[in-house]
């Protein structure tokens, strides 16, 4: 997820997420009873602070899961990947969760299986939510319209699954999950906070892996969400180019792909990026959310609503057409459209939309609301519903399993989105997070390098945090490069989390099923 910003506070946005400091770990219990015993405990590495105690050593647990009518057999590994500075020492530590498909449910020998490696967004968000909500074997109901954080955080078998056709290694960067530093706050800056240093040392925590397991010559895909989709392309750039790791193919669940618009003063798109997702949600509300009605809109945004956005006051007629036109399509007040000249305005338009109820809607998906605490004040005073309702399940659910089942003990603070990591994070080029090499290029590089290279990019249509137009313009200026079909947008009912729906969580395993066929 993405971290937008309110007036007095700045609101985190990951698909991926975790509170650092606000999210005790719960106490270790014991390993389930089918855990297989831990790896040899390392010895001490000298020079780490006698502050923090070692990390357990890895840990594994056999497991098993029904998958269409079949029954699914899987090792389950909580490990570490080190990470070291430029003189060889040992400056952080990275936690992954593994699934690895065993025996006789393994369609080919394991060295020569597809290995997926996911990642969340933030900057500072765990990878549980592509876990236990999107693709792992087990899963936790969280992000959908009526869950509270209280209910119970249950773990069920996850139809949605790519664990039939790839396995799967979750990794959490550095200050999220139970990955950590081990150097002072300001080296951490420079070894790890920051868009191109986080693409260097996850790159080789990929080839780690690789190495330690022994899958070098496995297929290759890398999967991210929300800002872990605008490390993809950069990701599989750095490996393709710098650490010699080929990918086959690469997986971009609601990214912020081309966060940067221009000034929504003077450019028309940031306005284009979000009217179509708006729409969406006033559609799904209507049960008119259709590939071909939002055809219609996408086609209405990048002609007429578009050039009526650059004519301005150049044409009398330009503003009054599209307010016309956008309260028909959003079936917002016409008052509010007129006053806001056709551009909607993201907080405002959650406000205003459930106004009367007094409760607010997510602009990770706008027909999942809460209660607003302040309606009265002029601008939004809390934060995002879902993230506020999301961080519960998903750290009670991931330290329940990791500690419990598979038996990887730890007094350590789990951190499902951390707001230090944000915090600490170099904003200082001129994209701020995204600054760098931009995402959107190394795609093109990317593509360009590996004729073979196959690209889905996922969106829910009604997404304000990552809007899907924002991937439909950037594909769309993509050269011809061999297949056409190579890069491929796809847009499924909800919104950031449209996983979280079992309908779009099967369509997407399906588009990805697809994609991994072809190699």
């Amino acid at each position: 997820m993405r971290f937008p910003s309110l007036s007095k506070f700045v609101v985190f946005s990951f698909l991926l997420t975790s509170f650092s400091a606000l999210v005790p770990l719960f106490a270790a219990a014991q390993a389930g009873p089918d855990a297989k015993p831990a790896d040899a405990k390392p010895a001490a590495t000298p020079g780490i602070s006698a502050t923090l105690p070692p990390l357990p050593a890895d840990a594994h647990v056999e497991q098993t899961m029904q998958l269409d009518g079949k029954t699914l057999h899987y090792t389950v590994t909580v490990g570490t990947l080190p990470v070291r500075d430029g003189k060889g020492g040992l400056s952080g530590e990275v936690v992954y969760t593994s699934y690895v498909v065993e025996g006789k449910d393994r369609v080919v020998e394991s060295k020569d299986r597809p290995v997926t490696f996911a990642f969340n967004g933030g900057p500072g968000a765990a990878s549980v939510y592509l876990n236990l909500g999107a693709i792992g074997p087990k899963r936790v109901a969280f992000g959908a319209e009526g869950q509270s954080p209280s209910d119970p955080a249950t773990l069920t078998d996850n139809p949605g699954t790519w664990l039939d056709f790839t396995d799967l290694v979750f990794i959490d960067p550095i200050g999220t999950g139970f990955s950590r530093s081990l150097v002072s706050e300001e080296e951490s800056k420079k070894q790890f906070y920051g868009p191109d240093q986080d693409i260097a040392y996850l790159s080789r925590n990929i080839y780690d892996w690789l190495v330690k397991n022994g899958r070098l010559q496995a297929r290759k895909y890398i999967v991210g969400e929300s800002y872990g989709g605008y490390r993809g392309p950069r990701l599989t750039a750095y490996l393709q180019s710098q650490t010699g790791v080929a990918v086959n193919g690469l997986v971009l669940v609601s990214p912020a792909l081309s966060p940067q618009g221009g000034s929504p003063d003077i450019s028309p798109i940031p306005w284009m990026m979000t009217l179509p997702s708006i729409v969406a949600a006033n559609y799904e509300r209507q049960g008119k959310l259709t590939n071909e009605n939002m055809g219609e809109v996408i086609d209405y945004t990048r002609s007429e609503y578009a050039v009526d956005l650059m004519k301005g006051n150049s044409d009398p007629a330009a503003t009054p057409r599209l307010v016309k036109k956008v309260t028909e399509l959003t079936g917002l007040d016409p008052t509010f459209v007129k006053q806001s000249g056709g551009r909607l305005e993201t907080q405002a338009f959650l406000r205003e939309e459930f106004r009367e109820t007094g409760k607010l809607g997510s602009r990770y998906d706008p027909n999942v609301t809460a209660y607003d605490p302040f309606p009265y004040n002029p601008t939004q005073e809390t934060q995002d519903p879902i993230l506020l309702s999301i961080i519960a399940p998903t750290t009670t659910a991931m330290v329940d399993f990791v500690t419990r089942t598979v038996g990887w003990k730890t007094d350590a603070s789990y951190n499902a989105l951390s707001f230090d990591v944000n915090r600490m994070w170099d904003n200082s080029g001129r994209n701020g997070a995204f600054s760098g090499s931009a995402s959107a290029t190394d795609l093109r590089v990317a593509v360009a390098t590996d004729p073979k290279l196959r690209v889905v990019i996922a969106h829910g249509w009604a997404d304000l945090s990552c809007p899907f137009m924002g991937s439909v313009l950037t594909v769309s200026q993509i050269p011809p490069m061999g297949d056409p079909t190579r890069v491929q947008v796809h847009e499924y009912p909800g919104g950031h989390m449209y996983y979280a729906r079992p309908a779009s969580s099967l369509a997407l395993r399906k588009d990805v099923m697809e994609m991994v066929s072809k190699h």
